[in-house]
């Protein structure tokens, strides 16, 4: 299934923050920038971290999945099963405080996944997950 790049533009309270956390941490290559924005190539969609002193002022809401308890709204792209591993095994080694550890939800059913959420320094949530079976991505 071939997909069109996605957009998305978020708010961050430091600029080199998400420097390092995006393109150091999670290794996005770093496109356009100025000094209030930053392009990132996030697993091929246009990432975009936009200065703001109101980044994070908003208390984040939780919706229960699977029994846990999952912050919205968060953002993240869904990776084949080993670069999901990679990712998780990067983050474990790096010291990140997961939102949500690396877990497999609905395990044995169509929907199976791996899950893991973080955030970036300025409270942004990310999850990355992967399907045990990707054309199941949207499988009721």
């Amino acid at each position: 299934m071939g997909l069109n790049p996605f957009h998305v533009a978020i708010a961050v309270s430091d600029l080199a923050a998400a420097r390092e956390f995006y393109g150091g941490l999670l290794g996005c290559p770093e496109g356009r920038s100025d000094t209030d924005w930053i392009d990132f190539n996030l697993y091929g969609h246009q990432f975009v971290c936009h200065r703001s002193d109101a980044a994070g002022d908003q208390p984040a809401a939780v919706n229960t999945v699977d029994g846990e308890r999952v912050p919205v709204p968060h953002y993240g792209v869904v990776l084949d099963w080993q670069a999901w591993e990679a990712l998780a095994d990067r983050l474990a080694a790096a010291g990140i405080s997961f939102l949500i550890e690396p877990t497999v939800r609905f395990p044995g059913k169509p929907g199976e996944q791996a899950t893991l959420f973080v955030a970036d320094p300025s409270g942004n949530v990310l999850e990355f997950k992967a399907m045990r079976d990707s054309s199941n991505l949207f499988a009721g």
